[in-house]
């Protein structure tokens, strides 16, 4: 069996499929923050470097976590394309009930410690009092945000850009109805701008979690909690926190200088901040594509498919980066006087957006191969077997002793399998010659379900047949993988 080969079109209509609605979702929040800036922004000068520290605190809270929302997508989409669709489900409950769990916890942390949080990024005086405000009600959000990105990243793994889409075109206009309601209409100030977007985030969050519900109970399976899987999806995340992190601390050391050297630059800087931050999302829009296409195509076992959409991405992650830089650099002047009526603080916009346009192309290919990246996760290969098979044969206890059995896998046909095999520093090969050579990994679960021989397959394949026993391992002691062919 093998999956069918698509053309270079058919594979840029997918990539289109996924990014266009991803970016413009992605766009979202960013979108909330700049309504926020444009209409705090003219509050004045406190209010508005009072917005960016806040800001910055608050991007970070949520930013640390977004894992939610890429771990989920690559989990999700390499279940689809095995063909596990119990599996699909289980990671997007876990997914959620995680996001939930840890959103009340950063929520109750950042509320009540967000004076520190606020002075320690440099704000003082009417800066940090306007801060203050603003990031104790904007940490009531914290969990509808972190779900948000869960169910976000669940959807993206079944390949549905859309429908977040959707959500976020609703809760754009909401969000600026609401601020500009509370804000100049109750005259609540920089608190009603918060409240304004907390109302519209929970708003967006019971709608996402409604429309998967919705799809798993067409589906026709049920909603259960598994706290093994919400454990490994906490686990499966550290690396990516840790990722994060390191992006973050820089993000705030840039917040932090631009305190140090007054509310002018820190007001500018909070426009810049925001328009690079818009400008992410949008580069992001071919990481999603990136993380959903490598995710479901590794799942099938095409690794080709997703090497060529790889190196398509790529392509057009560095074009649409240079576009995009230009545009922002010449448009400072324009944008600009959207956010303030200080001739300072217009003054230092324009030359920190020209700044921020020269890293587009350079972040059009990180962004990319970040997300391809993310997608293909650290899959572990398994040396698997029925244990009707292990009844009646000898499960290979040695590398060597693979050659002699009836292997089950993915690879070339009329082709000999590389076998790479790591223990420590130490390396191994082995050459093997599969008896049952497929391309679609349900096909290989099910022949090893059979009894047909021994099978190497990534270990979400025969997870849940794992766990159950149904399956046996060998060369457990070993890190295997076939990618050396």
């Amino acid at each position: 069996y093998r999956v069918p080969v698509r053309t270079q079109a058919g594979q840029a209509r997918e990539i289109i499929s996924l990014a266009v609605p991803a970016f413009l979702a992605l766009v979202a929040e960013p979108l909330f923050l700049l309504v926020d800036s444009a209409i705090v922004g003219h509050l004045g000068t406190p209010q508005l470097a009072g917005l960016g520290v806040a800001g910055s605190v608050l991007g970070t809270a949520a930013g640390v976590f977004v894992f939610l929302a890429y771990g989920t997508t690559a989990s999700v989409a390499r279940a689809l394309g095995a063909g596990a669709d119990d599996k699909v489900v289980a990671a997007g409950v876990d997914g959620t009930v995680l996001a939930i769990g840890l959103g009340t916890v950063v929520g109750v942390l950042v509320g009540f410690g967000a004076e520190w949080l606020c002075a320690a990024l440099g704000g003082t005086g009417e800066v940090l009092v306007q801060a203050v405000i603003y990031l104790r009600i904007s940490a009531i959000g914290l969990p509808a945000m972190l779900t948000m990105m869960a169910i976000t990243g669940a959807l993206r793994g079944v390949q549905d850009t859309r429908t977040p889409l959707v959500v976020s075109l609703i809760g754009f206009p909401l969000n600026a109805v609401l601020n500009l309601a509370l804000v100049y209409g109750l005259g609540w100030g920089i608190a009603g701008s918060a409240w304004g977007t907390v109302a519209t985030q929970y708003a967006m969050a019971v709608a996402l979690v409604a429309v998967w519900l919705v799809r798993v109970r067409r589906a026709g399976m049920a909603v259960r909690l598994h706290p093994a899987g919400v454990l490994s999806a906490a686990v499966n995340g550290v690396p990516l926190i840790v990722r994060t992190l390191a992006l973050r601390a820089i993000l705030l050391l840039t917040t932090w200088v631009a305190a140090r050297l007054g509310e002018v630059t820190l007001a500018a800087h909070q426009v810049a901040f925001t328009v690079w931050t818009l400008l992410a999302f949008a580069l992001d829009a071919l990481a999603i594509a990136g993380q959903a296409l490598t995710g479901k195509g590794l799942g099938a076992a095409d690794v080709a498919g997703v090497r060529e959409a790889t190196r398509l991405m790529v392509r057009w992650g560095v074009a649409g980066g240079a576009a995009v830089g230009l545009a922002v650099g010449l448009a400072g002047p324009l944008v600009a006087p959207l956010f303030s009526s200080d001739p300072a603080v217009r003054t230092a916009v324009v030359a920190a957006l020209i700044v921020v346009g020269v890293g587009q192309p350079i972040a059009g290919y990180v962004f990319v191969l970040d997300g391809v990246l993310i997608g293909a996760g650290d899959v572990r290969y398994l040396a698997c077997a029925a244990r009707s098979w292990c009844q009646a044969h000898t499960l290979p206890r040695t590398l060597q002793d693979l050659q002699g059995a009836p292997i089950i896998t993915s690879g070339a046909v009329g082709r000999q399998l590389r076998l790479s095999a790591y223990q420590g520093s130490a390396r191994h090969e082995v050459l093997l010659e599969p008896t049952l050579i497929s391309e679609h990994f349900p096909f290989l679960r099910s022949a090893i379900l059979a009894g047909l021989g021994v099978g190497l397959v990534p270990d979400y394949v025969v997870q849940a047949e794992v766990a159950s026993g149904e399956v046996l391992t060998t060369l457990d002691e070993w890190r295997l993988s076939i990618f050396g062919t």
